[in-house]
């Protein structure tokens, strides 16, 4: 079978299309016919630096879409020929993936393999990020950074039909706002001037809650902007910047909480509640709440390229690989 693996660190180029063995399910395992695979940014940092990266080489992908090709030693409700999307912690980019029973989702009726490759990671983020992790409750406001790509694509919609009295999102460049503008967003700010921004639109007031996958100055920046009793959920280092502790200082004025959310950790941790989680995301797809737009798509071979446009920060909703033909 062909995979995209990379043996060292780098640019895009560094991904390369290998012939490998076609692996078989262990137990409480499936191996899946790949049909597509999404591309996230936590696949541009294990290229680039070694995210999550265990041992060289390696093959990235944390989603797949395809229908079930074999199924291993005790494994119940999937059965071959089954159509699936899963979540695993890398190996998507590839023709027959193997992921644990526990981060393998069925299709909901009617849902096609190409919308379904959107969703394992995406779609349960901003649905935790939002209810589950942020508590988001009706009538309050919501600041969500990185608007324009497919977290906050999802998130701004999810908010809006949650009744969110208002939902602001930042986004890198004005290229990109007119995005944001059309899923649920009431304003869009720049990322240099976003604090400013929430408390000219709030009048001062603050928002009740931030979603923060940058960091460093910009975590800072994004307490300051919240209204009493306010939130922020980290669910993300893009920036890069060393660890930020924040505590009393920070906290006990105005009563803020600040949380964290990583889909990944979860499927490690908590797969049933993982599980539970994406039942209910899955839901806001199948029901229309939530349409997440895949705006590009790579061969399997044109991966490089497909890294290329994401980490250019040009590119809006979701990025998939078509793995079959």
């Amino acid at each position: 079978m062909r995979a995209v693996e990379f043996q060292e660190y780098g640019d895009p180029e560094v991904l390369r299309v290998m012939q490998a063995e076609t692996p078989e399910p262990g137990p409480g395992q499936v191996s899946i016919d790949a049909a597509y695979a999404g591309v996230n940014f936590a696949d541009l940092k294990a290229r680039a630096e070694g995210y999550r990266v265990q041992s060289l080489p390696f093959r990235p992908g944390l989603e797949v879409s395809g229908r079930i090709r074999a199924v291993g030693d005790g494994v119940e409700g999937l059965a071959p020929g089954q159509e699936v999307a899963a979540l695993v912690g890398g190996g998507a980019y590839a023709e027959v993936v193997v992921a644990d029973t526990a981060t393998v989702f069925p299709l909901p009726e009617g849902m096609d393999l190409r919308t379904a490759a959107t969703l394992p990671t995406v779609v349960p983020t901003a649905h935790a990020l939002l209810h589950e992790a942020g508590g988001l409750r009706a009538g309050q406001t919501v600041l969500v950074h990185g608007a324009a790509g497919g977290i906050g694509t999802v998130a701004g919609q999810l908010a809006r039909a949650a009744g969110a009295a208002a939902v602001y999102g930042v986004v890198s460049s004005s290229a990109k706002a007119g995005h944001a503008l059309e899923h649920g967003y009431d304003e869009v700010f720049s990322a240099d001037t976003f604090d400013d921004d929430v408390r000219r639109a709030t009048a001062g007031r603050g928002v009740d809650l931030v979603l923060d996958p940058v960091g460093g100055d910009t975590l800072r920046r994004g307490l300051d902007a919240l209204a009493v009793y306010g939130r922020l959920v980290s669910f993300g280092n893009a920036s890069g910047a060393e660890p930020w502790h924040v505590g009393q200082p920070e906290l006990y004025a105005r009563g803020l909480s600040v949380g964290g959310f990583s889909i990944l950790a979860l499927a490690q941790s908590a797969p049933d509640a993982l599980r539970a989680l994406a039942e209910r995301a899955f839901r806001t797809v199948s029901n229309g709440t939530v349409n997440l737009p895949v705006t590009a798509e790579f061969a399997l071979s044109d991966a490089a390229d497909a890294h290329r446009l994401m980490g250019g920060r040009t590119s809006t909703g979701k990025l998939l690989l078509r793995i079959a033909d």
